[in-house]
């Protein structure tokens, strides 16, 4: 359900697609979260970075916040919080090898432009 108001906007008003991982991103998620027992999953959220606009941002959790979503995959978990779901719902995270380098991808169907380095995308 959308708000008439966009002054009145919440994330907590919609129906989310969600965020799907590949086997290969959940096993890269596992094994960064291996080291510390404490640790639960990986964060997944936006902030304003780079020529175009957003950059994505990623941490390791020990203690979710309270408005985090879940997304599990073959034992991975992926939290993101609420107020990102606007910028990345339905991405699709993978883990690649490009050349010598191993990287997380972001296949986001809101992203409608990028910046040449790759680094920051844009929404419209």
């Amino acid at each position: 359900m959308q708000s008439a108001n966009p002054a009145s906007f919440s994330p907590d008003d919609f129906v989310w697609k969600g965020l799907t991982l590949t086997d290969s991103a959940a096993q890269q998620i596992i094994a960064l979260a291996a080291d510390d027992p404490h640790v639960k999953g990986l964060k997944l959220g936006v902030k304003q970075s780079g020529c175009a606009g957003f950059g994505y941002t990623m941490e390791l959790v020990k203690e979710p916040a309270s408005d985090d979503l879940q997304f599990i995959h073959k034992g991975a978990t992926l939290f993101v919080p609420l107020q990102a779901m606007p910028f990345i719902d339905g991405t699709q995270v993978d883990f690649v090898r490009e050349g010598l380098n191993q990287i997380f991808k972001f296949n986001n169907p809101k992203a409608q432009h990028a910046c040449g380095c790759g680094e920051s995308f844009g929404v419209e």
